[in-house]
């Protein structure tokens, strides 16, 4: 059963650009407390400058006042996650690392992602699975 998970910054952006989408449903899971949301500091702050990008603010219509309110509400929610070691290189962005990071040393039992090709290999290695948001929305209803 999948409790804990890390988001990929891309899930969190679609979130918020579709109330329908399978991104936005995550983050109703971990509202309801349904999946419990881990982040490590730098991860977080990723989610909270994708955000604020000016082209993001446009798709998804809220002011910076607004993202900073959700950014608050989702930081009360997400269990927060040191990193205690550093595997790096795992995947071929550097970019991903840190949520593949957050995943292993935060016990993550999945990171969810759209990103699945990018993940698969280091998650196989580390014993975390690697999912997109459709598929979790799928697993936890069962």
């Amino acid at each position: 059963m999948i409790r804990r998970v890390v988001l990929d910054t891309s899930v969190i952006v679609a979130a918020l650009r579709s109330r329908f989408g399978a991104g936005n449903a995550v983050l109703r899971l971990v509202a309801t407390r349904r999946i419990r949301l881990l982040a490590t500091p730098p991860l977080f702050l990723e989610y909270e400058d994708a955000l604020k990008r000016p082209e993001q603010r446009i798709a998804h219509g809220l002011s910076v006042e607004q993202v900073d309110q959700l950014l608050s509400e989702l930081a009360a929610l997400i269990e927060p996650v040191e990193v205690h070691f550093q595997w790096r290189p795992q995947v071929r962005d550097p970019n991903d690392e840190m949520m593949l990071e957050a995943a292993i040393n935060g016990q993550a039992d999945a990171l969810v992602t759209d990103n699945v090709a990018d993940f698969s290999a280091a998650c196989q290695r580390f014993q975390v699975e690697v999912i997109r948001p459709a598929d979790l929305l799928r697993k936890v209803r069962r």
